[in-house]
């Protein structure tokens, strides 16, 4: 096997594990996205104890899915991760707020970057984990 075919397989293995790492994070967000939309009581009594309007509910859940098409789409994968970096900073802010434990929006959120990070090559580029040579 020649040095590029090795570094193509490489990058096939590497975008691939990255679809995975995608899915998992989009499977998340789509779940916490679909019970804010179908919740019911049970989503707007949590949303009243984070401090929110329950009316929210709707419009804060079609917000996360809507950042979570968008980091789907290759075309539109680093806008979508930009905007869910930014919705589960909130997320983090909410329960700080209530002295609560906020690491799982913190996790959810390097999943999302790690995702990105390992099936576009293009972001791999401009920030390399280490230097090319």
């Amino acid at each position: 096997m020649s040095a590029d075919s090795i570094a193509a397989f490489d990058s096939r293995k590497l975008i691939l594990t990255g679809w995975i790492v995608t899915g998992l994070a989009a499977a998340g967000l789509l779940f916490s996205g679909g019970m804010k939309l179908f919740g019911g009581d049970m989503v707007a009594k949590e949303f009243v104890r984070l401090g929110f309007s329950e009316n929210l509910t709707i419009q804060i859940g079609a917000l996360e899915l809507a950042c979570t098409a968008l980091y789907l789409i290759p075309q539109t994968s680093i806008l979508g991760a930009i905007l869910l970096t930014g919705y589960l900073g909130g997320a983090t802010v909410a329960h700080v707020r209530l002295a609560e434990g906020f690491a799982p929006p913190i996790i959810l959120g390097i999943v999302v970057w790690l995702g990105i990070f390992l099936r576009e090559p293009r972001l791999r580029a401009i920030l390399p984990l280490r230097s090319p040579g």
